[in-house]
């Protein structure tokens, strides 16, 4: 008798029946002996006593928006027990820059650092965190451990951004074209990004005896300026009015404004420029873009000598007679010669000889932070521009 071979449609009807009758046989499986998940909950469907607690959260992330840098906030999720017996609640990880509080017995907890809800009652666990530079997105968790068999622990997640406490607008207040003769205003924004608007306290600036060409003031931003610096929270502007009389050379001071939002903080801002006017120096070894006599490591057995030219220029320049008031190391020797007209006569060039005379001692005035720049200050007769330093960077070894 001839068998009849199953067709192409019947085998995949009989191959599909088979699969369906195995996969949902393994689903059961699955089901019954694997405990299912949803985010923090993993609860079970059997062996739960009527009388178990059972922790219930109507909030486990908060969006705190943008703190700033060193600043620190918090904020308090509740936790719920809708069981029939007290839900244990135990403090668990948390990430660097969260903490966890209200578990001592000083806050509400007990000596073991646990909290026990009665059944239908309530609890608040606070959540502690703090913006770390250098800042950017922030998300960090702290987990809470229960025995709710449902629901083991419960992770509480904050997240926003971290910004600087404040920022300046520009980063310096740079004078590239002052003058000794005249005076001249700029000014510098400062946005802060706390939680309340900036009180300032006061503005100084980091030179007493600088501080006499200086008036520093502060008024605060318009709702408008605001508005265009989001997520600028508060701010105020700095300005500066700068008087005649400075001395001839560079400038390099910090303008620190106190204020407090309500931490004290204190913003510092260089102020630079060059003091220009009638007077100019010139000469091997001066450098005009440091605005200092570099004459770098000199042996105290041989020594140094060196001679840069002093100009003066304007209807005052036949009255520089420049004499030597301050040497920083005193071992400088200064020798300031005759003036003599150049050109046309509408320029007097000024000779000065300085000398590290062979045999001096060790000293260190190289212009680092650690050693600071000597200096030769000099009288100069000028009526607006009665003083001229010179920065001198040394190091004198044996």
């Amino acid at each position: 008798m001839a068998v009849r071979t199953p067709s192409a449609w019947q085998v995949a009807a009989v191959a599909a029946v088979i699969g369906c009758v195995v996969g949902a046989g393994s689903a059961s499986i699955r089901a019954t002996f694997t405990p299912w998940q949803i985010g923090t909950l993993a609860p079970r469907v059997t062996d739960v006593p009527p009388d178990a607690p059972r922790a219930e959260v109507p909030e486990t992330r908060h969006a705190f928006g943008t703190i700033g840098t060193g600043e620190s906030g918090s904020h308090r999720f509740m936790i719920r027990n809708a069981g029939g017996g007290p839900l244990t609640l135990t403090r668990g990880s948390t990430s660097c820059s969260c903490t966890v509080s209200d578990f001592e017995s000083d806050e509400g907890g007990s000596q073991d650092a646990k909290k026990v809800v009665p059944p239908g009652g309530e609890t608040f666990v606070t959540v502690q965190w703090q913006g770390k530079p250098p800042g950017g997105p922030f998300r960090q968790q702290a987990t809470i451990l229960t025995d709710d068999p449902r629901r083991p622990e419960v992770a509480f997640v904050v997240e926003g951004a971290v910004v600087p406490v404040w920022r300046a607008v520009p980063e310096a207040i740079v004078l590239s074209t002052l003058s000794s003769s005249a005076g001249q205003r700029a000014s510098v924004t400062i946005f802060t990004y706390g939680q309340a608007a900036p009180e300032v306290e006061s503005i100084s600036i980091d030179d007493s005896q600088a501080a006499q060409f200086f008036s520093l003031a502060a008024s605060p931003l318009s709702a408008a300026e605001l508005a265009a610096a989001k997520p600028a929270t508060g701010g105020f502007r700095i300005d500066v009015d700068v008087r005649p009389g400075l001395p001839l050379g560079r400038l390099r001071h910090t303008v620190r404004a106190t204020f407090t939002m309500p931490e004290q903080v204190v913003a510092a801002i260089p102020l630079e420029g060059n003091v220009g006017g009638d007077l100019v120096l010139a000469g091997p070894g001066w450098d005009s873009s440091r605005h200092a006599l570099m004459l770098g490591t000199v042996s105290g057995r041989t020594g140094l000598r060196t001679r840069v030219f002093l100009s003066a220029k304007g209807p005052h320049r036949d009255s520089v007679r420049p004499t030597v008031q301050t040497r920083v190391p005193d071992l400088i020797e200064v020798t300031i010669g005759e003036p003599a007209p150049v050109g046309s006569g509408a320029v007097v060039r000024i000779p000065i000889d300085i000398e590290i005379p062979p045999g001096s001692r060790a000293v260190n005035h190289i212009c680092s932070e650690q050693a600071p720049a000597g200096r030769i200050v000099l009288a100069t007769g000028h009526p607006d521009a009665p003083t001229f330093s010179i920065p001198v960077c040394v190091a004198i070894g044996p």
